[in-house]
């Protein structure tokens, strides 16, 4: 039994892992670093392009739902991000080197992966699993669209916020505190004034944005909106989205200020930071003029831009089933970011299922039923689900999952509930999975 597994970032490394884990040989085929896409650095598997962070942690959120799934379900990539997570409040966030470099060990070190270094750019024999991201080359690209016809792939375009060295931040005019009042204050806060706010919106909904081919702010996903971009929406927008100041008294004044930029570790040992939702497209300079104008990032040190590419993804409910095969090739599938499903945790758990189904059904075992009521089987039946109409990339929520049927007063306890009904479930397959 051998499966070719194309592409090595989360998905790929999860379902290529999967396999072998249950005794299946795998060509894990990545054409880094002989070839790089626009959004990749580094030679590790699962880079992670965007952000450092994984999103919530907490039980009371679907995307800690879903991390909690695969977490007890022994999942690589969660495994290495628990492994090389850094302070994050109620967040999961990652040394993003130490991360990837960990994941490509424990791959490269598995004795049943072959690593193959090198693009793809036909469709191999046999069967495939399909996770080349929603940066897939342009090769590769065009047999896709050979075998499913052009109308069944689609575009929009997503951001990567700025890296700015702690050491060139101003603590004089910044203060530590938590995320939103959870977990310890592990955030650097970056208060503005009222007329400090202002200032800095009208330069930055006035600011030179870079030439992105085929860009418009109607193709961005929502998830990643760049900030500039949210700024357009209107002068409080920011405001009430990522510069938030509720929760976060300056310790100065010990009043909320009017606008707060909040920095995230991007690595462990703490000197570089992320600007928390501020993926952007502008020009460099333009960012560094205008994202200077924020006190505490006056004299910043950029380590890394904001920038700004084109995904490609599939239109899933018409060409998937709830296993992201391929319906009208079945020993082909998919996973990750290219099925329509957003957001790192989300990847994963799409090359989790991918993996463990294909794997079973070589071994002419029965398919896993992972119910609605679980994360992993809510977002798969979500991307299969032919009634979608105009479908989107989205990440993981309550919302794809079935009602409790009885009441629970408030949001976050209601949300508790449908967690603890998830993980009984998938207690109770968890042995029947990892076989």
């Amino acid at each position: 039994m051998r499966v070719t597994v194309i592409g090595a970032g989360l998905a790929g490394s999860e379902a290529a892992w999967q396999l072998a884990q249950r005794g299946v040989q795998v060509t894990l085929c990545e054409m880094k670093p002989e070839k790089k896409t626009p959004a990749h650095e580094t030679e590790y598997f699962a880079e992670l392009c965007c952000s450092n962070s994984l999103r919530s942690d907490q039980l009371e959120n679907a995307v800690g739902l879903l991390k909690e799934e695969l977490r007890r379900l022994d999942s690589l990539i969660i495994r290495c991000a628990d492994a090389t997570r850094v302070p994050a409040g109620g967040a999961l966030a990652v040394d993003r080197h130490g991360f990837a470099r960990m994941v490509t060990e424990e791959i490269r070190n598995h004795p049943n992966i072959t690593v193959v270094d090198g693009e793809v750019t036909e469709i191999p024999e046999g069967e495939v699993i399909v996770a080349s991201g929603p940066l897939t080359s342009d090769a590769l690209e065009a047999k896709l669209v050979e075998l499913f016809g052009e109308s069944s792939t689609l575009n929009f375009f997503d951001a990567a916020a700025p890296l700015v060295s702690f050491e060139s931040v101003d603590m004089e005019s910044a203060y530590f505190a938590s995320r939103y009042d959870k977990g310890t204050p592990d955030y650097i806060n970056c208060p503005m004034s009222q007329e400090e706010y202002k200032a800095f919106w009208s330069a930055l909904i006035e600011a030179e944005e870079a030439e992105v081919h085929g860009f418009e702010d109607k193709q961005v996903f929502e998830g990643c909106m760049p900030v500039e971009v949210m700024a357009r929406r209107g002068e409080d927008t920011l405001r009430y989205g990522p510069l938030k100041p509720k929760g976060l008294p300056d310790p100065k004044t010990g009043r909320d200020p009017y606008a707060v930029v909040q920095l995230r570790k991007d690595n462990a040992d703490g000197s570089i930071y992320n600007l928390v939702g501020f993926q952007t497209h502008l020009r460099f300079p333009e960012q560094k003029r205008v994202f200077s104008m924020i006190p505490a990032l006056k004299n910043a040190q950029y380590l890394r831009y904001g920038v700004m590419h084109r995904n490609t993804y599939l239109d899933s409910p018409r060409l998937l089933d709830r296993y992201y095969r391929l319906r009208k090739e079945p020993r082909i599938s998919f996973a990750g970011q290219m099925t329509g499903v957003e957001g790192y945790v989300e990847s994963c758990a799409s090359g989790f299922l991918a993996g463990v189904e294909l794997a079973r059904r070589l071994r002419g075992m029965e398919s896993v039923n992972f119910p609605q009521e679980t994360a992993i089987g809510a977002l798969g039946l979500y991307v299969s689900n032919e009634s979608v109409g105009s479908f989107q990339p989205m990440n993981i929520n309550f919302g794809i999952m079935p009602p409790l049927g009885y009441k629970v007063k408030g949001k976050r306890n209601k949300n508790a509930e449908l967690s603890a009904r998830s993980l009984t479930l998938i207690d109770e397959i968890r042995e029947e999975v990892m076989k």
